[in-house]
């Protein structure tokens, strides 16, 4: 449990320093409920000067997929995944397999759209409403390295993996979105060690654009799809490394005129690229987006701003993406039901054709903040489960420590 004005103090420190120590990429796996907008939200516009001065920042979803009835739930996203300039990562789920043709998204990973609101002057109320996740990764019996007289090993021994007798060399088994999280973070890392003048945005579009689809799962549920680094870091080598926002829409954004193949084999098994990206209230898809510049892919700007959706109609504020780049109309829930047509949202509450709209977030006080955004009452019980529990599916295989790490250092059990 921590402070909201802690995490705000965290990150002016982060925009005050990252030239000098040379910050370029900040995980965010907590949150708070999303009440007001993301225009409003004080930490919403602390990520947003962040990403503005080039840096990544990622934020976990929350784990809040279900409702105290246990029904799938939509729209928990919490706070700063709310942000339309994070990088939004969900909870998926390996079944302890290094194969991807079984993964699916975990039953506790919130689902979009974003509930955060503003009032206006007439008393009525207007919803963010923007698609989040934007993709997700492994978050589920997740084995991580377990601190010496961690308290959570205290409250919880079983969170213990049993694979050393090492005090410092100890792991242990997480779940949720704040385990998902990292490992987005950490190839936003490895992409910018193979192209280090990318933008924020640039890096969210490779993420998402060479996502892996899960079958049966919806964009409110997986964004484009989960994370695949492989993919991604192929695509960012050939990104031209001259490109800045004074570049003409359209221009080349590959230094090769063929684009990489837009298929991914691991493990055996081979997927295709989602190949589109996650836009505020919409998805996009169309070659174009990694042939051609885009405004969208610039500091200062969104990538859900200015979306052209056919006939020269505008969206947003007038950036335009290129020809030849499909927008959806709408996203499927359940059994093909249409939930974000024409922009018009359900009202809370309604039943979906797989899960239930939630209503507004609950405010948890003065600016208290919770690990991976727990809410107060009933979903308060939900989250902590979600992360000691998560799905009852096994982990992958834990291998014992013999005590002798990779440069031949033996441990010391102290």
């Amino acid at each position: 449990v921590g402070s909201a004005s802690n995490v705000l103090s965290a990150l002016d420190w982060v925009l005050a320093n990252h030239t000098t120590h040379n910050i370029r990429v900040v995980n965010m796996s907590l949150g708070m409920a999303a009440i007001d907008s993301y225009k409003n939200d004080p930490l919403c516009r602390a990520v947003r000067r962040l990403v503005d001065a080039g840096i990544v920042v990622v934020a976990a979803a929350g784990n809040h997929g279900t409702n105290s009835a246990g029904q799938k739930a939509y729209g928990n996203i919490h706070a700063p995944g709310n942000e339309p300039s994070a990088i939004t990562v969900g909870a998926a789920n390996t079944f302890g397999t290094n194969a991807r043709n079984d993964d699916g998204v975990t039953t506790y990973s919130s689902r979009g759209p974003t509930r955060s609101s503003w009032t206006d002057a007439d008393g009525v109320r207007h919803y963010d409403n923007l698609v989040k996740p934007d993709l997700v990764a492994p978050g589920n019996k997740v084995i991580a390295a377990e601190a010496i007289n961690c308290l959570l090993i205290q409250q919880n021994p079983e969170l213990d993996a049993g694979t050393s007798t090492y005090p410092s060399r100890k792991m242990m088994i997480l779940n949720g979105s704040s385990m998902a999280a990292p490992a987005v973070a950490g190839a936003a890392v490895l992409l910018l060690q193979a192209r280090p003048k990318l933008t924020p945005n640039l890096i969210k579009m490779l993420l998402t654009y060479t996502a892996q689809p899960l079958a049966n799962f919806n964009l409110l549920e997986q964004g484009a799809g989960q994370l695949n680094l492989e993919g991604a870091v192929r695509l960012a080598k050939v990104v031209r490394t001259d490109l800045s926002n004074s570049t003409p829409l359209g221009q080349p954004l590959l230094t090769s005129s063929k684009p990489p193949t837009p298929r991914t084999t691991i493990a055996n098994f081979t997927f295709p690229w989602a190949q589109g990206i996650v836009l505020n209230h919409t998805h996009a898809t169309g070659i174009n987006l990694i042939t051609q510049y885009q405004k969208i892919y610039g500091t200062g700007v969104l990538l859900g701003d200015g979306v052209l959706a056919g006939d020269g109609v505008l969206l947003g504020d007038g950036v335009l993406l290129g020809d030849n780049i499909l927008t959806s109309d709408g996203s499927a829930l359940g059994a093909g039901a249409v939930f974000l047509s024409t922009g018009v949202l359900l009202g809370d509450g309604v039943l979906l054709g797989d899960g239930v709209l939630m209503g507004d977030g609950v405010l948890m006080g003065d600016g208290v903040l919770m690990g991976d955004g727990v809410l107060m009452g009933d979903a308060t019980a939900q989250a902590q489960s979600a992360r000691v529990v998560g799905d009852a599916t096994v982990s992958l295989e834990l291998v014992q420590d013999t005590g002798v790490d990779n440069q031949g250092h033996q441990g010391h059990r102290r």
